[in-house]
């Protein structure tokens, strides 16, 4: 791995990664779940884009901030990220509400910052980077961290170029001035104001905040005193730069990033993994993305036989992780998710099969998600017939079928 800049700025940075959202709008796949603990591109979840960036970056000082169903993201931390040497100083860590403050479970972006004071007064990092942990993309952090000591900013808010119907209700806008520094944040505005000099496109907060640790604390402190939602976007940056705090956005140009909030974002970050030119190379050995590493099989594709006829699987365009085994099936744009089984006759498009569900023989699915543990009998359909889909299933804004993990499959 190549070495990576401000080695002094990395040491003296805390990160904090936010992980314990609801994730209300991503329901059936949050039923059981967190939302950065969601399965994302088959071998992942998502907080593992976060936290691979991290270390990339050379950042090794980690808390997991955990609340809402956390027991599978602690199991996946522990079993996937348990590895650093805390003896030398480094560390990936769940960390639930601690009720050091207050009673409260955390209450907001800010208050769960708020509530851990006391690791940071132990710690006196003399900088904390706050993440995000349901965004999937790929960022050395170590750049934005320079910047934030050479500015001398007392917060830098790492931005990308969205579209006004993109981020129109959806996004934070950040309006800066000609040296960087933010003179506004509207948390999701209804018509976003376009950056100077363009018509069409805005700068949008990715959620990632680089704060001086006195800063952090004397404001996050204030914001506990008020009557706020307690959140970074809505309450404190906007006090910040109210405040005549040196507020900076620091603009990440050409950088996916996907805030996977909606089923539909969701299934399209998957559509975009595919093909020779994804946005989001997960085949990069300089920027491995690492998860917990599952011991199965290869994955097989099989030649089936009916009678004397032979059915080959056919297989296009499409993820295919460990442990799959498909049979004279036909699969096209989709992820396969670990342990899968595909039977014979069988017609897989633009999908996504998560983790040990089996599809039977002749069965058809289109433009679906198929959450964990599930059978599908001989001769299904789902994503064919709206109508049947939206009785028993989740039925997208954007026509994308969701099954629930592990429920029986409905009568046909």
């Amino acid at each position: 791995m190549a070495a990576r800049k401000a080695p002094d700025v990395l040491k003296d940075t805390l990160v904090m990664v936010l992980a314990g959202g609801q994730g209300e709008r991503l329901y059936p796949l949050t039923k059981d779940r967190a939302k950065p603990a969601v399965p994302f591109a088959g071998a992942y979840r998502i907080l593992d884009f976060t936290l691979s960036n991290c270390l990339n970056s050379g950042l090794r000082r980690i808390y997991v901030l955990t609340q809402y169903k956390s027991d599978s993201l602690d199991r996946h931390v522990k079993l996937g990220w348990n590895f650093l040497p805390p003896e030398i100083g480094e560390w990936i860590e769940t960390q639930p509400p601690q009720q050091r403050m207050g009673s409260e479970w955390y209450l907001g972006t800010a208050h769960a910052i708020y509530e851990n004071i006391y690791t940071l007064e132990q710690l006196r990092p003399a900088h904390v980077l706050i993440l995000s942990g349901d965004h999937v993309y790929r960022m050395d952090y170590s750049p934005m961290l320079e910047a934030h000591v050479q500015t001398g900013a007392d917060l830098t808010v790492a931005c990308v170029e969205r579209s006004l119907a993109e981020a129109a209700g959806r996004l934070g806008v950040v309006t800066a001035d000609a040296e960087g520094r933010a003179v506004r944040l509207d948390e999701k505005p209804a018509h976003p104001e376009p950056m100077p000099g363009r018509t069409e496109t805005c700068l949008c907060s990715m959620g990632i905040y680089a704060f001086g640790t006195e800063t952090l604390v004397r404001r996050v402190s204030e914001d506990a005193r008020h009557t706020s939602t307690h959140d970074f976007a809505t309450d404190v940056v906007p006090a910040m730069i109210e405040g005549g705090d040196r507020v900076f956005a620091y603009p990440c140009p050409g950088l996916y990033w996907r805030d996977i909030g909606t089923l539909d974002v969701y299934w399209e970050a998957h559509m975009e993994l595919l093909g020779d030119e994804a946005p989001l190379d997960l085949y990069d050995g300089d920027w491995p993305i690492r998860g917990h590493a599952l011991f199965r099989p290869p994955a097989m594709a099989l030649v089936e036989l009916e009678g004397q006829e032979e059915i080959p699987p056919e297989i296009h365009n499409s993820l295919v992780c460990q442990g799959c085994v498909i049979r004279g099936a036909h699969v096209w744009q989709s992820v396969i998710g670990p342990g899968v089984r595909i039977g014979v006759g069988s017609r897989i498009g633009q999908s996504v099969i998560l983790e040990g569900t089996s599809v039977g023989r002749n069965v058809v699915i289109k433009k679906a998600v198929i959450d964990k543990s599930n059978t599908i009998p001989d001769n299904a359909r789902l994503g064919v017939d709206h109508e049947w889909d939206r009785r028993h299933f989740a039925l997208s804004e954007g026509g994308v079928v969701v099954m629930p993990k592990g429920v029986p499959f409905p009568a046909f």
